[in-house]
C-alpha cells in the first residue's frame, strides 16, 4: 500500500474529496516491479462501509477494446490467421458485397474504416443479437475508408465479431485462454459478475429499471443488449490484474501476443490524419506521439496508459460514473496523474 506521502496517494484523495469520483484505484510500475499502487474512497458514497481496495473490481468499459478485442487480434496477426491489410469481403462471406467489403482489419484498428458513430442499437436493430450483427454489418460507410479518423464503438464490435469468426469461438473464450489465463488475470472476466464476487465491484450509475446502481452489470447499454459480453464493453478487472498486462505489453513473454505486435501498434498508423492513431492506442493527451505516451479511457471512469521508451505502465481505476456523466473533472485528475507517472 502506498504511503501518505504517495503524490498519487495525495491528488486521488483530493479528487475523491472534491467529488470527482467516489473512489479511485492505482497503480504504476515497469516490467521489473510496481513503484506505486493504492485505494482511496468508498465503493459508494451511500454505502460509508465499504471503502474502494486495491483488489475491488471495475467496470472497465472501453478498456475492454484492449483487454480483449487488441489482444486477441494480436494473437491472430501472430499466428498468421489475420492479415491487416485484407479487405473484409475477401476472407468474410458475412461482409462480402455490403459496403463492409473493402474495410481492412487495420481501418478498422485505427478508426478510419467510416463506420457510423455510436448509436443506439437496439433503437435501430432491435433487440435480438442476429439482428443486431446484421444490422451493424449492412451499414453504409460514412466515408472512404482511410480518409478520416472518427472513433467509434462499432469498430470494436466488428472485429470481435470477425475473431469469433475466424476462430468459431465466442470472444470472451477467447480473451480467456489466449491472453488473461496465460498471464495469470485470475480477476479478469466479461460480466455479469456472478454473486460471489459482485459485492467488491465498484458500482456505476443509477439504472431505473432496478432502482439500484449498477453492480457487476456492464453499464454500457450496447453491451447488456448483446449479453454483457462483445468487443464495445463488458469487462470486470482489478488494477493489479491490467498491471500483469500491461507487463506484457511492455516486456512480451512467450505464448500471448507478441513484440512485434505491441511495436506495431504503438506507434502512429494514420499518416498526417488528425488525431493520430495507433493500433486502437492513441497518444496520451497532453503528448505528442514522439513522447511515445500511449493511452486508453474508459467511459465509467477508467484509464491506462504504456510507454516504451520510459518502460513505464500506469492503470487509474474510477467509478466517476456513480456520481455524475461530466466528464471534466476527472479528466484534469488523469492529465494529473499521468504527468505523475510519466515524467
Amino acid at each position: 500500500m502506498a504511503q501518505r506521502s504517495d503524490p498519487f496517494e495525495r491528488l486521488l484523495g483530493d479528487a475523491v474529496r472534491a467529488g470527482v469520483c467516489p473512489g479511485a484505484v492505482w497503480a504504476v510500475g515497469d516490467t521489473r516491479t510496481t513503484v506505486s499502487e493504492g485505494a482511496v474512497g468508498l465503493l459508494d458514497p451511500a454505502r460509508p462501509d465499504e471503502p474502494t481496495r486495491p483488489g475491488t473490481l471495475f467496470d472497465v468499459a472501453s478498456l475492454t477494446k484492449i483487454l480483449a478485442v487488441w489482444a486477441v487480434t494480436g494473437t491472430l496477426v501472430d499466428a498468421g490467421k489475420l492479415d491487416l491489410a485484407a479487405p473484409l469481403g475477401s476472407f468474410w462471406p458475412e461482409a462480402a458485397g455490403r459496403p463492409l467489403a473493402g474495410v481492412t482489419p487495420h481501418h478498422l484498428l485505427t478508426h478510419t474504416a467510416g463506420l457510423p458513430l455510436r448509436a443506439n442499437l437496439r433503437h435501430l436493430y432491435g433487440s435480438d443479437p442476429q439482428d443486431v450483427r446484421d444490422g451493424v454489418l449492412a451499414e453504409p460507410l460514412r466515408h472512404r475508408p482511410g480518409a478520416a479518423v472518427a472513433y467509434t464503438d462499432r469498430a470494436a464490435l466488428i472485429l470481435g465479431y470477425l475473431a469469433e469468426h475466424l476462430t468459431r469461438r465466442p470472444l470472451p473464450h477467447l480473451a480467456e485462454d489466449r491472453v488473461w489465463s496465460p498471464l495469470g488475470m485470475t480477476e479478469t472476466r466479461y460480466g455479469p459478475l456472478p454473486a460471489a464476487v459482485r459485492e467488491r465491484c465498484a458500482p456505476t450509475e443509477y439504472d431505473e429499471e432496478s432502482g439500484a446502481p449498477l453492480r457487476g452489470v456492464v453499464h454500457d447499454f450496447s453491451a447488456r443488449l448483446l449479453g454483457g459480453a462483445c468487443g464495445i464493453a463488458g469487462v470486470f478487472t482489478t488494477a493489479p490484474d491490467i498491471g500483469r498486462f500491461l507487463r506484457q505489453v511492455l516486456a512480451p513473454v512467450p505464448g500471448v501476443f507478441s513484440a512485434d505486435w505491441t511495436a506495431a501498434s504503438l506507434r502512429v498508423r494514420t499518416g498526417g490524419l488528425v488525431p493520430p492513431r495507433g493500433l486502437f492506442w492513441h497518444p496520451a493527451p497532453g503528448t505528442a506521439p514522439s513522447d511515445d505516451v500511449w493511452a486508453h479511457f474508459g467511459f465509467t471512469g477508467t484509464a491506462l496508459w504504456v510507454s516504451p521508451a520510459r518502460d513505464r505502465w500506469a492503470v487509474l481505476l474510477t467509478n466517476r460514473l456513480r456520481l455524475t456523466r461530466d466528464a471534466e473533472p476527472l479528466t484534469r485528475v488523469r492529465n494529473a496523474f499521468r504527468t505523475l507517472a510519466f515524467t
